[in-house]
């Protein structure tokens, strides 16, 4: 068939409309494409668990009214009163010791805590580094048995146990364990790996780990809070004894007090941690003792920047550790923690039964 001018038109036409229904169509593959993982907001008001946005989040209240807003990635807002108790948050399952970032606001009209929270399952561990609560210290009426100094204040360390209470398994008995932030907060980083080690050398170990959420509590109380988690970075700390660690000083540490019963040891085993170190600490005494005062002397280039289980002074060149939350008789070995930044080799370290 012969072209004409008119045919020509309208094919050119024709092919000028395919082409623009093909842009048209990759547009919006493409759109979906980039939106496929951002969910709409979320408003929650009955007892559930999920995901959203790429972050797990947790309801669960036993009465009264809470209403939980999920937003954009880690973002969750939550107003709640008239109830007995309930706990919501955005985080990760399985939960970790990986660095968790947070920031927003908290507004408690009574007793309530912020804290990061989490389970593991054998042993059935609830736990809580907390950062800022209400008109009542959560660690009211428990024992102290030590501290963590780590991201620019103290944590008090506590044990309690609940005893046929809910869990993530049905009611049950288990220890929750305590890391209280002596200076409140609402926002700011945890190095969760820090809390973890220094359970674990006052003997609070943490099973498999399931769900770990920044949570808002409330007990019989009113209030709110907006709060957007996120991971942080640095990747996931080096458990401090796995394998075969060295000990700074390249010898025996001194033996203080020359045979006396009282006098004491301290050893050193060392894990890198990023650009830094772990030192964990066991100090031992011959006998019965009232205390004991651990000095590290540090090569230039070594700082120390959080520690647990001891009172320290100082952070570079000669630095001291005195026993906390123990009482002091380390017959049977007792352990405290120091993380730095530079390289410890070379480190000497001696021990004095005070």
């Amino acid at each position: 068939m012969t072209d004409t001018p008119a045919r020509s038109k309208r094919r050119r036409l024709r092919l000028v409309i395919a082409g623009a229904c093909a842009v048209a169509m990759a547009v919006t593959v493409g759109t979906l494409a980039n939106n496929a993982y951002a969910e709409a907001d979320r408003t929650v008001t009955s007892n559930t668990t999920g995901t959203h946005n790429g972050f797990f989040f947790s309801y669960w209240k036993d009465s009264g009214n809470v209403t939980m807003n999920l937003g954009a990635a880690g973002q969750y807002g939550v107003q709640w009163s008239g109830i007995n108790n309930t706990v919501v948050g955005k985080g990760w399952k399985p939960g970790s010791s990986h660095t968790v970032n947070y920031s927003g606001s908290f507004n408690c009209g009574g007793n309530c805590y912020l804290a990061l929270y989490g389970w593991t399952t054998n042993p059935l561990i609830e736990y809580y580094i907390v950062d800022n609560f209400g008109t009542f210290n959560p660690s009211t009426g428990a024992t102290r048995l030590g501290s963590v100094t780590t991201d620019g204040s103290t944590y008090d360390i506590y044990r309690t146990q609940r005893v046929n209470q809910p869990s993530i398994i049905g009611n049950a008995t288990f220890f929750q364990y305590w890391s209280v932030r002596q200076q409140h907060r609402t926002g700011g980083t945890i190095t969760t790996a820090n809390h973890f080690n220094a359970w674990r050398g006052l003997g609070l170990n943490l099973g498999s780990f399931d769900y770990q959420i920044l949570a808002t509590e409330g007990f019989q109380s009113s209030g709110s809070s907006n709060i957007t988690v996120s991971e942080g970075g640095g990747g996931n700390p080096t458990t401090p004894g796995g394998g075969s660690p060295s000990t700074p000083g390249g010898g025996n540490p001194s033996t203080p007090g020359g045979g006396n019963p009282g006098a004491c040891t301290a050893t050193a085993s060392t894990d890198a941690w990023n650009s830094g170190f772990v030192l964990t600490m066991t100090v031992k005494s011959g006998g019965p003792t009232n205390g004991w005062r651990v000095t590290a002397n540090l090569p230039a280039g070594a700082a120390i920047t959080s520690s647990w289980n001891a009172n320290v002074t100082g952070s570079t060149g000669t630095i001291t550790a005195t026993n906390v939350g123990f009482n002091g008789n380390a017959v049977n070995g007792q352990q405290f923690g120091l993380q730095g930044t530079g390289n410890p080799a070379g480190a000497t370290f001696s021990c004095t039964a005070t």
